[in-house]
């Protein structure tokens, strides 16, 4: 009868297949359809193939409530993120969930309410309802920060763009790396100051890239202007460039991301003033579309699929070893910190300032 079996009212249905349809589907014991199944153990790669080949060809489903009891492990991770506005959020979840698909996990996915304390306590229970094993954070860092966020015990957690006071594992970029680099840069090229169009006030790589910025210039005996703040819109780049055209003094300017570089560009272009002869411009993320402007942007560039990547291996690398440890044990000894290097990418809209 194959897949079917008599129902109660006499007629028949098609039955979910089982282990041991696969294994007989693919002439392989029922232990080595478990090993691929459940991700544990060595099973050869042809082997495997023949397998999974099996268990597409007879619609095979894992039953994943009966997994977790076997493993202890539900093979899913949570992340709880604001927005997918930024550029750099967008491409660090893609990344996130091609890493996650890779190492045969699913990702859930929990939007929260930007500035509300409860609507991101109330998505770590959430997740925990939905069965994962651990939870990525990309969220501000000043809301973690407060003591009303409530988090689930023995729950492994990651954060994605976050500071030392955590007392969990955290991944970013080397934002202060980027700012200095672009500050240092600009220096190099003559100019006696750089005015900077910071993120807002709220945003922790807006605050690591703004006292990145100040340090340098002071350790370089220049001097610092007063911060021009954006909200990492174009335009509230283009409202800091109007104010930054209307200064003889500003020839150069490091705006805290690309999309703020954008508005600075066209603002010094409305009031007649050329990049890079007569301003230098230098945003930050390296964005897709940085290369294709007029002039082409000079960014530093941050490496989103890295970090990505790297905040779903420290976060399986915290369920090994609470495997390892066992649930009592469980949680690392110190927050790891691993900070991916940026890069400077230099094109046509930064040069010498004009001699005077």
């Amino acid at each position: 009868m194959g897949n079917e079996e008599q129902s109660a009212a006499g007629g028949t249905r098609r039955r979910e297949p089982s282990m041991e349809d696969v294994a007989r589907e693919a002439g392989v014991s029922g232990q080595t359809v478990s090993r691929v199944v459940n991700a544990r153990g060595y099973v050869g790669a042809t082997t495997r193939a023949r397998v999974e080949a099996a268990m597409a060809a007879l619609g095979y489903r894992p039953n994943s409530a009966a997994r977790a009891l076997r493993s202890g492990r539900f093979r899913a991770l949570g992340v709880i993120m604001f927005t997918l506005a930024p550029y750099g959020n967008h491409r660090t979840l893609d990344a996130i969930a091609v890493r996650a698909a890779q190492a045969g996990y699913a990702l859930t996915l929990i939007p929260v309410e930007a500035g509300n304390l409860s609507t991101v306590s109330g998505a770590f229970h959430r997740l925990a309802e939905h069965a994962v094993d651990g939870i990525i954070i990309l969220i501000e860092a000043h809301q973690l920060d407060g003591s009303e966020i409530e988090v689930p015990p023995g729950l492994p957690i990651v954060v994605i763009d976050s500071n030392k006071r955590l007392a969990h594992p955290f991944v970013d970029n080397d934002q202060a790396l980027g700012a200095r680099q672009a500050t240092e840069h600009l220096l190099d090229l003559g100019h006696r100051t750089v005015w900077h169009v910071a993120g807002p006030e709220a945003s922790y790589a807006a605050a690591r890239r703004q006292e990145a910025w100040r340090a340098v210039l002071e350790q370089r005996g220049a001097e610092v202007p007063e911060v021009l703040v954006g909200d990492w819109s174009a335009e509230s780049g283009y409202a800091a460039g109007r104010a930054l055209a209307a200064r003889e003094d500003a020839t150069a300017v490091f705006a805290a991301n690309d999309g703020m570089a954008v508005g600075v560009l066209r603002a010094l272009h409305e009031a007649g003033l050329r990049v890079p002869q007569d301003v230098s411009v230098v945003g930050f993320d390296d964005s897709a579309e940085a290369g294709y402007l007029w002039p082409p942007l000079t960014t530093v560039r941050q490496h989103f699929e890295e970090v990505g990547a790297l905040a779903v291996d420290a976060l399986i690398e915290e369920l090994d070893g609470r495997a390892d440890r066992g649930p009592a044990e469980g949680g690392s000894d110190a927050a790891a910190v691993r900070l991916i290097p940026t890069e400077l990418i230099v094109r046509e809209s930064t040069a010498s300032p004009a001699s005077e």
